[in-house]
């Protein structure tokens, strides 16, 4: 009996036979499961690593593992995959605030509430607005992500080998992101390494969380204070690495939750804060903005600096506390 398996793109018809394609140098550098899992578009993961396990997946005329990386020239053999059609509406096209663009790289400042890509109950995110904005873009890809409540700098790849050499410079600890974000509680340190190992796991509905564990991740930020008020502390986050959730657990876990933060914050000042009172003004986000990165040019090996500025809600809600950013710092 042939197993259903056989691909069925969007467009609701299978192909009858598999498809031979020919990887270009655009392509060339990625594994073969990540190459699957982005030109078969709605295949399940589970689906992608049987076939490839299966043997139906062929890298000229050979078997592969998942591991395989993609070389210019190979002969991909994609076996027809069936998946369940989806009566999704069609992504609309948005671009987002520019801060940097040239043929290599594409950088925006993320709004507060936008998911970086689809999934997790996101249809779409910042990725796919941006391919569906720019439809002749040969090649678009995340650098990184950034959580769906936090805003700033988020890098997008417009060539592969962009996307190679700054994934490299990230896991060689190259690059230096800066976050700002508004914390409750005394800060005391003007300056704090905060080394704590973290562990991920997910929730009996799904959802993915961190929690600090020994045996965890190795992770370190580095805390800088920039304003102190009564209850509150504005702070700058120098990531040392990328860990998900790494400066809202680090924070939380240390006695300090990010304002407005919904999954490791402190709920009950959430709530308050929503509403201005005589003292400040209303807060109804997570205070967590990526405001700068440094990095290497990966064409001109000329380093870039490049910021964002901070959300004006979030200015505002400074403004309140009687210290806007560009003050002196007390």
């Amino acid at each position: 009996m042939k197993m259903q398996n056989d691909v069925v793109p969007p467009s609701s018809q299978a192909p009858v036979q598999a498809q031979f394609v020919t990887i270009t140098e655009e392509e060339a550098g990625q594994r073969i499961d990540n190459y699957l899992l982005r030109v078969c578009k709605g295949v399940p993961k589970s689906h992608i690593y049987r076939i490839l396990r299966s043997g139906e997946v062929r890298v000229n005329k050979g078997r592969i593992d998942q591991l395989y990386r993609l070389e210019s020239g190979d002969v991909v053999r994609i076996p027809p995959v069936r998946v369940a059609e989806k009566s999704t509406a069609a992504v609309p096209g948005v671009e987002f605030p520019i801060l940097f663009e040239d043929a290599h790289l594409l950088i925006i400042d993320k709004p507060c509430g936008t998911a970086v890509h689809g999934g997790s109950g996101v249809s779409y995110g910042v990725i796919e607005q941006l391919r569906a904005a720019r439809p002749d873009a040969k090649f678009l890809e995340l650098v990184h992500r950034l959580d769906r409540e936090t805003s700033g700098l988020l890098l997008l790849a417009k060539k592969r080998s962009a996307l190679t050499n700054l994934h490299e410079q990230m896991r060689d600890g190259l690059t230096d992101k800066r976050y700002l974000t508004m914390v409750a509680g005394d800060w005391k340190n003007a300056r704090q390494h905060i080394k704590l190992p973290l562990h991920k796991f997910t929730t009996a509905d799904g959802e993915r969380r961190v929690c600090v564990q020994a045996g965890g991740m190795e992770s370190h930020t580095v805390f800088s204070l920039l304003r102190k008020f009564d209850q509150f502390a504005l702070l700058e986050a120098e990531l040392k690495t990328g860990r998900t959730h790494q400066i809202r657990v680090h924070l939380a876990s240390s006695g300090f939750p990010i304002l407005g933060d919904d999954k490791y914050g402190d709920f009950a000042l959430n709530r308050v804060l929503l509403k201005a009172d005589a003292k400040r003004g209303a807060l109804k986000r997570m205070f967590l903005h990526a405001h700068q990165i440094t990095f290497t040019h990966p064409e001109t090996g000329k380093e870039v600096t490049i910021n964002a500025p901070l959300p004006a809600e979030c200015e505002r809600f400074l403004v309140s506390l009687g210290k806007p950013l560009n003050s002196a710092p007390r």
